[in-house]
């Protein structure tokens, strides 16, 4: 019921952005060609583009940022987005509901953290008869924590208590207060939770953790994604924002404290503070899409396992990742 909740959201949504969509090809002759991101900490690694945007014959490049996943999905399905970043399930579900949408590449790979502020704990193995708050229920995050649960032989919801009632900073506040125990938590809010108490750390490595559960290497979290039409009739302008993001990343990851205070100025929803303390455990990468794909499918296997809907119902065509049906 959530997933369909969920789709008729975007739809709805949809319909709201399609009139600034045909405005926007009604000024097609501009060549204006936005990049979209959401605020926040996907859209850290290509900070640099705001500053620098890649110079594309016949386009003038600028950076577009929205609120979240739904808006921006909203944006693709209406044929307004070109180019941007979208959670790989949304961007399924999208490729799915038979828009061409493909993948470009991987720009962020798992960034979650498993937390505690009780000295006791020590392992994925001790949660049992314990309540972790999960961000991201319906997502990567409730997914890939139900399938290592699962590898360490506990019943998500019944040997250990999933509760997603807290928005990602509520977390952070919480564990800080110590009105939690134990979280989930992506970046930058676990480093927010960490900085904010000494006393929280992590119980395991997830990334570790997904790898024993039969992930295949890292998890995507971020994927940069493109209108298929739009590819096939601007090849060069597609491989210049390739360029472009792959530098931006590479530029990030180095200079953490100056990407930091880029992100203040562009009003991407963090401190530079925050940003800054957050870019090294933010696991931004740049992986092409022929490349990326085993690791795509194997996260999608598991949304088949517990949610095919919210991926479209199966595993996406060649096409999604730039290749021939």
């Amino acid at each position: 019921m959530k997933t369909k909740v969920r789709i008729l959201s975007v739809l709805l949504l949809s319909a709201l952005v399609l009139p600034s969509a045909l405005f926007a090809r009604g000024r097609a002759d501009t060549g204006e060609l936005s990049v979209y991101v959401i605020g926040g900490p996907s859209g850290v690694g290509m900070i640099r583009m705001f500053e620098r945007p890649p110079e594309v014959p016949g386009h003038k490049v600028g950076m577009k940022v929205l609120a979240g996943n739904d808006l921006l999905a909203a944006s693709f399905l209406s044929g307004e987005a070109k180019i941007g970043i979208l959670a790989p399930n949304v961007a399924a579900s999208i490729h799915a509901s038979g828009r061409d949408l493909r993948v470009l590449a991987v720009i962020g790979n798992g960034m979650l953290s498993l937390l505690t502020s009780d000295p006791e704990l020590r392992n994925v193995a001790g949660l049992r008869g314990r309540t972790v708050q999960v961000a991201g229920q319906g997502a990567t995050p409730d997914f890939v924590f139900r399938r290592i649960l699962a590898s360490r032989g506990l019943t998500p919801d019944r040997d250990v208590r999933l509760d997603f009632s807290l928005a990602y900073p509520e977390i952070a506040l919480s564990l800080i207060a110590g009105r939690i125990d134990t979280a989930l938590l992506p970046e930058p809010f676990a480093t927010m939770a960490r900085n904010g108490n000494p006393g929280i750390r992590q119980v395991a490595d997830v990334r570790a953790e997904w790898e024993l559960a039969g992930g295949q290497g890292n998890f995507p979290m971020t994927l940069l994604v493109a209108d298929g039409a739009f590819a096939d009739a601007n090849p060069e302008a597609v491989a210049a924002i390739l360029d472009a993001v792959r530098d931006s990343i590479e530029w990030v990851t180095a200079n953490p404290a100056e990407a930091g205070l880029l992100v203040q100025k562009h009003n991407l929803g963090l401190t530079s503070e925050v940003a800054a303390a957050a870019i090294p455990r933010s696991n931004y990468v740049f992986v092409p899409a022929a490349e990326a794909r085993p690791s795509i499918e194997a996260l999608f296997r598991i949304f088949m396992e517990y949610s095919p809907d919210s991926i479209g119902g199966g595993l996406p065509s060649d096409r999604f990742y730039g290749q021939k049906d």
